[in-house]
């Protein structure tokens, strides 16, 4: 699942009510941590990334601009990632493409074959939070933007995470990572963002 090289992800985002502006810029295998305090915008601050919140300033995947793309088409490249994220169909393949294959990702991250076909409500909320990931990996984008996605993890399955990120990165693909774990941030960090509230 080799992702397509080049490009950055440029943001540039003017202050909120909330918080003070945003600029960065991530590269293509680079992950940028984002913390911050409870309420600053972090998770609003992905949503606008992921064209899913209306917003000014710009946002850049290489030289093309978010405006310029259809938002489906954007979110096939920049995928969002949430702490909770929805499932609506009747089992969890359902939310996945036709022609996905995560069985070998499904391993990786300690969830048996059978969770596949299981409907997402006899799911605990951290096998749910590892398939909301899985769904995202599976899709090869250029950039994966991530709201703490190991919230519901013990420590053992959140250092499997963390080793499909650095895989992840390794094939190319950039991250945005949103945490309140310092360690974590410590241990996956290119570079560091600290969203501060507006004065």
């Amino acid at each position: 699942m080799k992702v397509s090289p080049g490009h950055s992800l440029t943001v540039n985002l003017p202050a909120t009510a909330t918080a003070a502006a945003v600029q960065f810029s991530v590269a293509a295998g680079q992950c940028l941590v984002v913390m911050g305090p409870s309420g600053v915008g972090k998770t609003t601050m992905l949503r606008k990334l992921a064209d899913l919140d209306p917003h000014e300033g710009s946002v850049l995947l290489g030289d093309q601009p978010q405006q310029g793309m259809p938002g489906p088409h954007w979110r096939r490249q920049v995928t969002y990632v949430s702490s909770d994220a929805g499932w609506w169909a009747p089992r969890v393949r359902d939310h996945f493409d036709p022609d996905s294959d995560p069985a070998g990702v499904m391993a990786r991250l300690g969830l048996s074959p059978d969770k596949f076909d299981s409907p997402p409500q006899n799911l605990s909320s951290g096998e749910r939070q590892r398939m909301a990931l899985i769904r995202a990996l599976v899709r090869t984008p250029r950039f994966l933007l991530l709201d703490e996605p190991t919230s519901a993890l013990d420590e053992e399955t959140t250092r499997l995470v963390e080793a499909a990120l650095e895989e992840t990165k390794n094939r190319g693909c950039g991250l945005v990572l949103v945490t309140h774990d310092a360690a974590q941030g410590e241990r996956l960090a290119d570079q560091k963002l600290v969203l501060r509230r507006a004065q």
